[in-house]
């Protein structure tokens, strides 16, 4: 059964693939082996980004932005988080009402998931959920974030090129540098271009621009921290190779559409050229194994620590008989690991 779903998905099934990505999403039983047999055939995606605060018109430019891509012969596949309500658990799924103009098109999937409370704007599943749209062929994987503002930093770790929406009359111009947009922007984009004051806000923006490093920049210089060298990420905008373009769009008319395609394409081809693609790709798959690392210690711990121990050990806590380094020590001594059997052949 497992085999036949995954043969399905690598032909483009999309019922096989609404099946899967559900039982990734509830984190079935055969979701880890479909989606470890489906891996070898990803990484040829172009996984973009598409984030920014409420209000900003994501939902509406990732529609157009797809009949866009639809007109180059390119498949795309959507991914629409919506936030999770704080009653249900669920998420009305708004985005896949908004983005009714692509039914019917056989070249687009869209696929709207709740974040079921994780923080910074996407869902603990969207990884998966990507893999399984890159092995079922799709060309380009939009993925449209919450909108909740400034904790929307996990896109920027996700996706290759990560395009942020601006509009003008969202705020002032330092709430545009507190939100941290210029850090984890690849593209940006003024959508809503026919309201008043759209021109100063993109002024605006290439103002800052010339005052903030490039997301290139801060990756080198993370890189150069981790490795001991210097910290300092002056100089190395002319070495990067790619400047930040603020584009122009209104949604609603389709407007602005063609040049954000033209700046994906460009951005991509930046990006295999330079060696950044593999970068990335390199720091995406660090994350993604330190995510699971940390769920499996956590379920692990969960097991080995009768659940008494741990209601103990929180009440110490709170009556300040047991301060919180050292409850989590011990907690943790509970928690075996054998290494002297360790065989890092598999490695190799």
């Amino acid at each position: 059964m497992v085999s036949d779903l995954i043969e399905q998905v690598r032909q483009g099934s999309r019922r096989a693939v609404a099946r899967l990505i559900t039982q990734v999403e509830n984190e079935g039983p055969l979701a880890q082996a479909a989606v470890t047999a489906l891996y070898p055939a990803t990484g040829r995606a172009h996984v973009v980004g598409v984030t920014g605060a409420p209000g900003s018109g994501k939902s509406t430019l990732v529609t157009e932005l797809a009949k866009a891509l639809r007109k180059e012969q390119l498949s795309v596949g959507i991914v629409a988080v919506d936030p999770t309500s704080p009653f249900s658990g669920g998420a009305l799924l708004g985005d896949r009402v908004r983005m009714r103009d692509l039914a019917g098109d056989e070249g687009v999937f869209i696929r709207s998931m709740a974040s079921r409370g994780s923080l910074g704007g996407l869902a603990r599943t969207t990884a998966a959920v990507i893999k399984v749209l890159d092995a079922a062929g799709f060309d380009v994987i939009l993925v449209e974030t919450v909108g909740a503002g400034q904790v929307e930093v996990d896109i920027a770790r996700t996706a290759h090129t990560t395009l942020v929406i601006e509009a003008p009359g969202m705020g002032d111009d330092i709430q545009t540098i507190k939100a941290g947009i210029l850090e984890i922007a690849d593209i940006l984009v003024v959508n809503k271009m026919d309201r008043p004051g759209a021109a100063q806000t993109v002024k605006s923006l290439k103002m800052m621009l010339h005052l903030a490093p490039t997301p290139a920049e801060i990756r080198h210089h993370g890189r150069q921290a981790q490795a001991g060298g210097p910290a300092q990420a002056s100089g190395l905008r002319h070495r990067a190779g790619w400047e930040i373009p603020v584009l122009e769009a209104t949604a609603t008319e389709g407007k602005g559409m063609i040049e954000i395609v033209i700046a994906l394409r460009e951005h991509r081809n930046y990006l295999q050229s330079s060696g950044e693609w593999l970068a990335r790709e390199k720091e995406r798959s660090q994350r993604e194994v330190e995510q699971l690392l940390q769920a499996a210690w956590m379920a692990r711990w969960q097991a080995a620590v009768p659940p008494a121990a741990r209601e103990q050990t929180m009440e110490a806590v709170a009556r300040r008989e047991l301060d919180p380094y050292t409850a989590a020590a011990r907690l943790m001594e509970q928690v075996k690991c054998d290494w002297s059997n360790y065989d890092d052949t598999w490695l190799r």
